[in-house]
């Protein structure tokens, strides 16, 4: 995928393509007026652009199978209220026609809203839609404005440039646009702006409309994908499963690839416990040598040990053993999660 950073005088790097010769996206719905409600509901219908990284599974935020159940309506998309203050998606949308303002201001390029969630026109890829932030407007070398912003923690992902999953993003949109080229404007941490381009790799594209096929397929038939080791898959699980059925028994004893995949996990157990008796060796030889310091360096670097500060939490055992009745007033329910324990047979 590539990308370049646009330099003060506009010069770009690594921009050297075949053009292949493009087309006009379908207008799938209009946006202008549409409620959130009616805007999640479109979403279900395709794979969106905000989807495509997920979709290859290749979002550090969601997991193919979390994306599945929410095209398959298992679960609702996780959207932020935009009337909390404090939350991104608030700040991201509220900053959004700033960054394009400044996109504009130091490009020389007008841009305008599309107002519409496009869709691909061949039919045998209609699920790849794309709702743009912005389109440029008279440039013959680049058609596509993509704007961001990220805070203290997401400018992280854009050190070394543009991170894959937002390259994925605008690879898709290039994909059902039917454009050459993308600039992504960037705000980071409320201060500093940098501007990227991506031009469109057929290759790439080549390789989101395979993943994407392969993921759409999954949602029509109604079949989840494999899980990942993401932290979202392991939510996505816990949803799509959450009750079992007692003394119940699946043999996966004949299942050749199930067997390969639990010794596996014997032996990765066993390392995880190794390696996990030898860090706390060395920490605690280290916290040995430390005696009373606060920090300790090293010539590579440096480990602190300190005390946390003392706090008051309520006894809440002691209060119900003196007053049972509490638990009747005040309950508060929580439901069971299901726990996942290892029994090897006896070598």
């Amino acid at each position: 995928m590539n990308s370049a950073v646009i330099h003060p005088n506009n010069a770009t790097l690594n921009i050297h393509t075949n053009r292949p010769k493009l087309f006009t996206a379908k207008r799938f719905v209009e946006t202008k007026n549409m409620t959130q409600a009616e805007w999640l509901e479109v979403r279900r219908k395709g794979i969106g652009s905000s989807d495509c990284a997920a979709a290859c599974g290749l979002n550090p935020y969601m997991s193919m199978l979390e994306l599945w159940m929410i095209k398959t309506g298992r679960i609702q998309q996780s959207i932020e209220d935009e009337s909390e203050g404090h939350a991104p998606l608030y700040w991201g949308k509220r900053l959004e026609p700033l960054v394009a303002e400044y996109y504009s201001m130091h490009t020389n390029s007008k841009v305008r809203r599309v107002n519409a969630v496009l869709q691909h026109p061949d039919p045998d890829i209609h699920f790849m839609l794309a709702n743009l932030d912005y389109s440029v407007v008279g440039s013959q070398d680049v058609q596509i404005l993509e704007c961001k912003t990220a805070g203290e923690y997401g400018a992280k992902l854009w050190r070394d440039g543009v991170p894959l999953y937002v390259l994925c993003q605008v690879q898709h949109q290039l994909a059902v646009t039917g454009k050459q080229a993308a600039h992504i404007c960037v705000l980071l941490c409320g201060h500093e702006t940098r501007i990227f381009k991506v031009t469109r790799s057929e290759s790439v594209i080549q390789h989101i409309v395979n993943a994407e096929r392969y993921f759409w397929e999954c949602v029509e038939k109604d079949t989840p994908p494999e899980a990942d080791a993401s932290e979202s898959a392991a939510k996505a699980l816990q949803l799509l499963y959450p009750e079992h059925v007692p003394l119940s028994t699946t043999d996966l004893s004949e299942d050749e690839q199930a067997n390969q995949q639990f010794e596996q996990l014997i032996r990765v157990r066993n390392q995880v416990e190794k390696q996990q008796e030898q860090f706390d060796l060395l920490k605690h030889q280290l916290q040995a040598k430390m005696q009373q310091a606060e920090r300790a360096t090293f010539k590579t670097g440096s480990v602190t040990w300190k005390k946390s500060k003392d706090s008051i939490s309520l006894d809440s055992k002691a209060l119900l053993q003196q007053h049972p009745e509490y638990l009747n007033q005040f309950p508060q329910h929580k439901s069971g999660t299901r726990r996942f324990q290892i029994y090897a047979n006896a070598v």
